[in-house]
């Protein structure tokens, strides 16, 4: 959420910021609505404050006349006009306040000056690791050798719950839950975060905190009957977790990391590849959440970024580094690097991690500011995130890149204690 000050101060900057998202054109007229409202909030503000004055000066009279035992029942009659006016503006205030509050919750973040504009065309690619697997190698798809070794069961699966749900079996299970110690064993014992176990069902006000809400509730998977929805991401609890409070100087940086399962209903993805694993309603993933100050922020995402690609590199999985064009980035992001796996099974780059950084923009909507030192006025963390990694096309990468010729599938070395075994046959 934008602070209200750049509806006044900065609109061509907000305007421009929406440009080079490729937004203009559909957010223009919610930008013009927010600064007419904000142009009237504060004009009623000012005659606020000029009747509040002459109903100050109407009292000091009213009391002189009484003191001289003369009538004043054309000013009390004044005073009471001004209350009915005040009383009216106060509303009409409010009324335009909260109108400019969710016209503020539409408009994404300003991206930072580094990321290019445009979309999805002039993303960058900022750094490779490894040699991907050629295509034509003679690789079977992931859903093919999944099931051949007994590991994934997708038609039960569909029928026990629909399209988009796996079933995973035997080696296939105890797959996912070496992958989900490995990872957080890492990022808590050797990168320093904090371990976390989260809800996988969350109210309204932590959806909307961190912006999933109101834009993308067509996303959500709900329980109307309670107002909650499962998370899309551990993110969403975890980001909210000091939601409305304010932390100490000793409390920050902070740093969290947090297996979940993951849900979305993927609305709109129709005609995009939904084989196997590559595109599925729910999902596995460990998740890294920092707070950081407005100072240190941008190289937080440098040093969560490096977290996310030592998985792969441990995983031994060649993957290019992404800097994402303004028109590709998140809603609430100000700045993302995507991390792509290539699928020689079926010829494309997968994403397996988005690690961002979201300056202040949940923290404002969700409240979350810091002391830089003891009595100081607090300020508005900044927020990142990443995933490190999602389990199901780094599941579907691993059985296609390290896949053998007859068929099995070797073990990376530093996922071999966790699993208990060097191949998959």
């Amino acid at each position: 959420m934008h602070d209200i000050r750049l509806l006044r101060d900065q609109m061509p900057h907000l305007r421009e910021a929406m440009r080079r998202r490729g937004k203009l054109d559909e957010l223009g007229p919610v930008l013009d609505r927010a600064e007419a409202l904000e142009k009237e909030r504060r004009e009623a503000i000012a005659a606020v404050e000029e009747l509040q004055a002459r109903r100050n000066k109407v009292t000091q009279e009213v009391a002189k006349l009484r003191k001289a035992g003369e009538p004043a029942d054309d000013l009390m009659a004044e005073s009471r006009a001004i209350g009915e006016q005040l009383t009216d503006l106060d509303a009409r205030r409010t009324s335009v306040e909260a109108e400019v509050h969710q016209l503020l919750l539409e408009l994404p973040n300003i991206t930072l000056e580094e990321v290019p504009e445009g979309g999805e065309e002039n993303n960058q690619v900022v750094r490779a690791w490894g040699e991907p697997r050629a295509a034509e190698s003679g690789v079977i798809p992931h859903w093919e050798i999944g099931e051949k070794l007994g590991l994934m069961d997708l038609p039960r699966g569909a029928k026990i719950s629909g399209s988009g749900f796996i079933v995973y079996r035997g080696a296939g299970a105890r797959l996912v839950r070496a992958l989900m110690n490995f990872m957080v064993n890492t990022h808590a014992d050797e990168h320093g975060y904090e371990e976390l176990w989260v809800p996988l069902l969350v109210n309204r006000n932590t959806m909307t905190g961190t912006g999933q809400l109101p834009k993308f509730e067509d996303d959500m998977y709900a329980v109307p009957s309670d107002d909650l929805f499962l998370i899309p991401t551990a993110e969403v609890p975890i980001t909210n977790l000091y939601r409305e409070e304010i932390l100490e100087p000793a409390d920050m940086p902070r740093s969290f990391v947090a297996f979940s399962a993951c849900f979305r209903r993927e609305a709109g993805s129709a005609g995009k590849d939904t084989r196997g694993l590559l595109r599925v309603h729910e999902f596995d993933k460990v998740e890294l959440v920092r707070y950081a100050t407005p100072e240190n922020s941008r190289q937080e995402l440098e040093l969560l970024t490096s977290h996310a690609e030592k998985m792969l590199q441990l995983l031994e999985l060649p993957y290019r580094v992404l800097l994402l064009a303004a028109g590709d980035t998140g809603f609430s992001s100000a700045m993302t690097y995507d991390l792509e796996v290539f699928s020689p099974g079926v010829g494309k780059w997968l994403e397996v991690s988005s690690c961002s950084v979201f300056t202040d923009f949940q923290a404002r909507r969700a409240n979350i500011r810091y002391r830089a030192a003891a009595g100081e006025k607090p300020r508005f963390v900044h927020t990142l995130n990443g995933s490190a990694l999602a389990f199901s096309r780094i599941i579907a990468a691993m059985l296609e890149h390290h896949q053998q010729p007859d068929g099995s599938v070797t073990v990376p070395a530093a996922l071999r204690p966790y699993l208990g075994r060097d191949v998959l046959r």
